[in-house]
């Protein structure tokens, strides 16, 4: 079944990328935790199965095949990326990157005295489903 995207706002698009992510890292044996939506910072907070390994993750969710925005102040305070693309398919796509990976392929442009950020998607396209380098939250 697919959904309509133009009738879903961004809040939705993002809501199902978040809640999307959330349950692929649980049956990956992960204690998940959405934070509050709208709020700046990281948008998945978890642990290991004993609690002794605790990663922070920031969801970018999009419709379509479009380019990850990341505004227009870069702060990547995660330790991980997830791109949730296509969100609106039954098996959307997904990117997972580390904070390192996603500074290196990282764009910018400055127009009118304002910068925005973004990742190209050939730039993020290399990380599909690489959910080996988060690991297993019961390993």
């Amino acid at each position: 079944m697919k959904l309509e995207s133009k009738k879903l706002d961004n809040q939705i698009i993002g809501n199902i990328g978040l809640y999307y992510a959330c349950y692929e890292l649980s049956k990956r044996g992960w204690n998940v935790m959405p934070t509050s939506r709208n709020a700046k910072g990281i948008d998945i907070l978890m642990y290991n199965q004993d609690a002794t390994r605790t990663l922070s993750i920031q969801v970018k969710a999009l419709s379509k095949k479009n380019p990850a925005p990341f505004g227009s102040k870069l702060n990547l305070i995660a330790d991980y990326y997830i791109i949730c693309r296509k969100v609106l398919e039954d098996k959307p796509e997904v990117y997972i990157a580390t904070k390192r990976q996603i500074n290196e392929n990282m764009r910018s442009n400055l127009k009118d005295g304002k910068t925005s950020y973004w990742l190209q998607t050939k730039d993020y396209e290399g990380f599909a489903d690489r959910w080996d380098i988060i690991g297993k939250g019961n390993d």
